[in-house]
């Protein structure tokens, strides 16, 4: 059966550095996408992710991470295939681009409602990622309150 994955990128106008260190620390997550972390994110450890919006607490597996180049974990709760994957592209004018892969699902309806909400989710955390390092703005911060129980 034919995979789908979410996708999304962008690029922001900081070098890759502040970029890789924005996206692997709990002090970087929880400007613009988290609630708290147990901690940042490392090749093969867990971490618990807290979102301001729910009571749940998610944890993360730390896949592969290259400094200032790959960052991988999976967050699916044990579901096969299931990784996370961001490229960070450093620019000639010392900008990053940024591209998000989420696999996989298999090409069924449910596939493409998952492909969908976790794409918009990915280019929601893109938006506030960009927000947050160009211009200190947390766009996350009361955009989903309509969300809680």
């Amino acid at each position: 059966m034919k995979k789908i994955s979410a996708k999304a990128s962008i690029q922001i106008q900081r070098p890759v550095h502040e970029v890789f260190q924005a996206i692997i620390t709990p002090e970087g997550m929880s400007q613009f996408f988290i609630e708290s972390s147990s901690g940042p994110l490392e090749t093969n450890k867990s971490v618990t992710w807290k979102f301001p919006e729910f009571d749940d607490r998610f944890t993360v597996i730390g896949k592969e991470i290259k400094p200032n180049e790959y960052i991988s974990f999976d967050w699916s709760n044990n579901e096969p295939n299931m990784l996370v994957e961001l490229f960070l592209i450093p620019q000639s004018d010392n900008s990053t681009v940024i591209k998000i892969i989420e696999h996989e699902m298999n090409k069924t309806d449910d596939g493409i409602v998952w492909m969908m909400r976790q794409t918009e989710g990915w280019a929601n955390f893109l938006a506030c990622l960009k927000a947050s390092l160009e211009y200190g703005i947390n766009l996350r911060k009361g955009a989903f309150d309509f969300m809680k129980p």
